[in-house]
C-alpha cells in the first residue's frame, strides 16, 4: 500500500463518514438510506479498478446497486441486508478463488466484518512505521502552515468585502457534539475502511459439516429412531387430518381458533429439528441402506405434511382474525421450509454435495427476501383485510374491521384507507375510518417533505390516494 493510495482511502473513508453523518444522524429512515449506499457502491468503484475485470464483482456490483435504488423507493432492512452482502462479495470477489460456494462466501463476509474493527488502527500503524522518517511529522506540519494561514487571511478579506459571505458564515455552526455521535463516526469510518480496504478473502474455509458422516450413523440406532420419528409424526398427522383437514368437531374444551393457533409455529420448529437430524446423520454415502433411505423419505413427505397443516392454521387463522404482516412472513416462511425439506431429500436420493444444498437455499432465501423487498407487505395485508371485512362483504363469516390495525400499518394503509373512505359505511365507522385516513395522510406528507425521508413509494402512495379522493371531491 503506497503513501499516496493510503492518503486517498483516507480521503475517500472520511468523505463517506461526513456524508453518513450528513444523511443519517439523528434522521429518520427514508430515501436517506438509499442515497449513501449509491454513495458507498460509487466509492467501491472508484477505489477498486481491479474489480472492473471481474465478472463475479461487476454482477455483485450491480446487485447491490439494484437494492440500494429499492433502499431509496422502499427503505427496509431486508433491502439493506441483501445490498451491503452483495457490496462485500464485490470487493473481495478479486481477491479471492475462481470458485467459491456460499459457505465460503458467508465466512468470508464474517470474518471481513470482524478484522474491520481493528484495521483502521492497524493500517495507520502500518502506515506511520513505512512513511516515517525523523522529522516528518515536523515538516508535514510545517509545510501546512501556509494553506492554512495564507487561506484563512484571504477569507477574512474576502468575508470584509463581501456582506453575503459575511452571514452565510455568521450562520454556519458545527454540529453539536455527542458521545453518540462520534460512536457513530467511529462505526461509519470501521464499514468505510473495510469498504475500502477489505480483509481476510484470501483464506479458503472447510466448515465441518462438510466432511462424510461417520460410518455409523446410519446404524442401527438411526433406523430405529426414523421408525419411531415416523409414528409419532403419523399420529400428529393423523389428528391435523381428523380435526383440521376434514372439518370434524374437537373433543370438548378445546376450540378451533386455540387447536389452529397453538400448532401453527411450534410444528415449524418440529419440521427444522427434523430436517437438522436428517443433516446430522444422513449425509449421502452414510445412508446406503434402502430400508434406510425409504424411512428418511417417508418421514421427510411426514414433514411437509406437517408445514402444509401449519400453513392450513395459519390460512383459518386468517379467516377468522384478518391478515397481518406477521401472518403474511409465516406463511413465506413454511414455504421455504418445505423447499428446504424438499431440497435435503433430493441431495440425499441422488447423492449431492453439501454445497449444492447450502447454495440450492441460499438461491432460495434471496429470491424470497427480493420478492418480499419489492413488494409492499404492509399495503397487502390492508388491502386483504379491507377487501373481506364483514363491514364490506356483508358476510358475517368474515372477520370484522380493525380500523386501529389499519392505522398500525402507517403509510401502507393510505391507499386502502382511502378507498374504504369512499363506501357506503355506518356512521361510527366512517368517521373511525375518515380520521384513520386523514392522519395516516398527515404522517406521510410530513415524511415526505423532507428530502432525507422521502421515497418513491411514499409518493405513489400519495398520488394514488390523491386520484382516488379527486372524485369525491369534485362531486361536491
Amino acid at each position: 500500500m503506497t503513501a499516496y493510495s493510503f492518503r486517498l482511502k483516507a480521503v475517500l473513508a472520511a468523505s463517506l463518514v461526513a456524508a453518513a453523518d450528513l444523511l443519517l444522524f439523528d434522521h429518520e429512515i427514508g430515501a436517506n438510506l438509499g442515497l449513501l449506499m449509491l454513495a458507498a457502491l460509487a466509492v467501491a468503484v472508484a477505489a477498486h479498478p481491479e474489480s472492473w475485470r471481474d465478472r463475479r464483482a461487476l454482477a455483485a456490483f450491480a446487485v447491490a446497486g439494484g437494492f440500494s435504488l429499492l433502499l431509496i423507493d422502499r427503505p427496509g432492512l431486508i433491502a439493506l441486508f441483501m445490498a451491503a452482502p452483495a457490496l462485500g462479495v464485490a470487493v473481495l470477489s478479486p481477491r479471492t478463488a475462481a470458485r467459491s460456494d456460499v459457505a465460503d462466501w458467508a465466512l468470508r463476509l464474517i470474518r471481513a466484518g470482524l478484522l474491520a474493527v481493528p484495521a483502521p488502527v492497524l493500517d495507520l500503524r502500518r502506515a506511520a512505521a513505512r512513511g516515517g522518517r525523523p522529522g516528518a511529522v515536523r515538516r508535514a506540519l510545517v509545510a501546512a502552515v501556509l494553506p492554512v494561514v495564507g487561506g484563512a487571511v484571504f477569507l477574512g478579506l474576502f468575508v470584509l468585502a463581501n456582506p453575503v459571505m459575511e452571514a452565510a458564515l455568521a450562520a454556519w455552526r458545527l454540529p453539536p457534539f455527542s458521545l453518540g455521535r462520534l460512536l457513530f463516526w467511529i462505526w461509519m469510518a470501521m464499514a468505510a475502511w473495510a469498504l475500502l480496504r477489505p480483509r481476510g478473502a484470501r483464506r479458503r474455509f472447510a466448515p465441518v459439516w462438510r466432511g462424510q458422516a461417520p460410518a455409523a450413523a446410519a446404524s442401527g440406532s438411526v433406523t430405529v429412531s426414523l421408525v419411531v420419528f415416523n409414528g409419532l409424526f403419523a399420529l400428529q398427522n393423523g389428528l391435523d387430518l381428523a380435526f383440521l383437514w376434514s372439518g370434524a368437531p374437537l373433543p370438548e374444551g378445546v376450540s378451533f381458533a386455540e387447536y389452529a393457533h397453538r400448532g401453527a409455529y411450534l410444528l415449524i420448529v418440529t419440521a427444522l429439528l427434523a430436517g437438522a437430524f436428517v443433516l446430522a446423520f444422513l449425509r449421502p454415502g452414510a445412508a446406503q441402506s434402502r430400508a434406510v433411505r425409504w424411512l428418511v423419505i417417508a418421514w421427510v413427505g411426514q414433514n411437509l405434511m406437517l408445514v402444509a397443516s401449519s400453513a392450513l392454521r395459519t390460512l383459518d387463522y386468517v379467516a377468522a382474525y384478518g391478515l397481518t404482516q406477521l401472518r403474511i412472513s409465516a406463511l413465506i416462511w413454511m414455504a421455504l421450509v418445505a423447499l428446504g425439506l424438499v431440497l435435503i431429500c433430493v441431495r440425499l436420493v441422488r447423492d449431492k454435495s453439501a454445497s449444492w444444498l447450502v447454495g440450492a437455499n441460499a438461491a432460495a432465501l434471496a429470491a424470497v427476501l427480493s420478492a418480499v423487498a419489492i413488494t409492499d407487505i404492509g399495503a397487502v395485508a390492508a388491502a386483504w383485510n379491507v377487501r373481506h371485512a364483514r363491514e364490506v362483504t356483508g358476510d358475517l363469516r368474515d372477520p370484522s374491521l380493525d380500523v386501529v390495525h389499519l392505522r398500525e400499518l402507517g403509510p401502507a394503509a393510505l391507499v386502502p384507507l382511502t378507498e374504504l373512505a369512499g363506501r357506503p359505511l355506518a356512521p361510527t365507522l366512517a368517521a373511525e375510518v375518515h380520521a384513520a385516513q386523514q392522519a395516516t395522510r398527515a404522517e406521510l406528507a410530513a415524511r415526505q417533505a423532507h428530502w432525507r425521508t422521502w421515497t418513491w413509494r411514499g409518493q405513489r402512495r400519495l398520488d394514488a390516494a390523491a386520484a382516488l379522493t379527486a372524485p369525491a371531491q369534485a362531486g361536491t
